[in-house]
């Protein structure tokens, strides 16, 4: 980059606020060469702990432009490695929590966008949620303390995106730990002037669990860098293949065709996501196990016993 960030940080320690005219300043910086570093994200990221007035342009720019070094900061693109996860956490958790709504908005769009990322960053993002729910304070509620232990339309908005978020140890659906976490909400909150929008939440979301697919779940980040480095192997490029096909017989393409013709029917993901849409015994003493804990059946629990019912 070729701005003086220590020199802007100083000035927004100074004044708490960075202008519009900076924020575009600092998008024609950043972007010369397509990529942002490390120590560009450090730097964004120092400004944003001393930014007391966050407008939405800076919000924008922190998401964008911090979010491309995470999920393009190293090979293979798109995929969060492990140590630049542990780095993200790090220069976001205060003591267990994060200081913004920047911050949160940042970790859940690298979560919708990436295509795999370690399950602590998922893990993390959904506990910042939960504790704000829980306590009444946090970053969806702008700094401010509403009722603790009532779930806002905000919040109902930001769980939805995270559990069915593609990063994760589930992508686009829901894992047992995030039902787990929706029941655990669910308890806290009974009886509280809740958005109108949380239970159908909680019924779509442990309902996924249980009923979901999970055979066609997308290629790991590892998985992912060994069939890029194939394809960039000039000895696997296309020229060199239709070279060797040039060599060879007639005879040995018409035996090579009927090999393919014999290989075996490709996959029934419909079949297969069919097959698993039924609870299975696990799964329903797992249910029984959360629903019968109190020993009785509370207004969402009954709605989700209709909505499996009906299913």
């Amino acid at each position: 980059m070729t701005i003086n960030f220590p020199e802007l940080a100083r000035q927004a320690a100074a004044d708490g606020a960075i202008t519009a005219d900076e924020v575009l300043a600092l998008r024609r910086s950043a972007w010369p060469d397509g990529r942002i570093d490390q120590t560009e994200a450090e730097a964004i990221l120092a400004i944003n702990e001393v930014v007391s007035t966050k407008s939405p342009e800076w919000i924008d720019f922190l998401v964008e432009a911090v979010g491309e070094y995470v999920l393009n900061g190293t090979e293979p693109r798109g995929y969060v490695a492990d140590d630049t996860a542990n780095w993200l956490i790090s220069r976001l958790d205060h003591d267990g929590c994060l200081d913004s709504a920047a911050e949160l908005e940042l970790l859940v769009r690298v979560l919708e966008k990436a295509l795999g990322t370690p399950d602590r960053l998922k893990d993390y993002a959904l506990a910042q949620i939960e504790r704000t729910v829980l306590t009444g304070e946090g970053p969806t509620r702008d700094g401010g303390s509403l009722i603790p232990g009532s779930i806002t339309e905000a919040e109902c908005k930001l769980l939805r995106r995270v559990i069915f978020a593609n990063g994760g140890d589930r992508p686009a659906g829901v894992s047992q730990r995030e039902a787990e976490m929706l029941f655990r909400i669910k308890d806290a909150t009974l009886g509280q002037p809740n958005a109108a929008e949380w239970q159908r939440l909680f019924v779509q979301g442990v309902g996924n669990y249980l009923q979901g697919w999970t055979s066609g779940r997308s290629i790991t980040r590892e998985r992912a860098a060994e069939l890029e480095g194939f394809m960039n192997q000039t000895s696997s490029g296309l020229g060199g293949f239709f070279h060797r096909m040039s060599r060879v017989g007639a005879g040995d393409l018409r035996s090579a065709a009927r090999d393919v013709l014999a290989a075996p029917p490709a996959r029934d993901f419909a079949g297969e996501a069919g097959s698993e849409a039924g609870v299975t015994s696990p799964e329903q003493s797992w249910l029984d196990g959360k629903i019968g804990a109190d020993g009785q059946t509370d207004p969402l629990e009954e709605a989700l016993l209709a909505f499996l019912a009906e299913a």
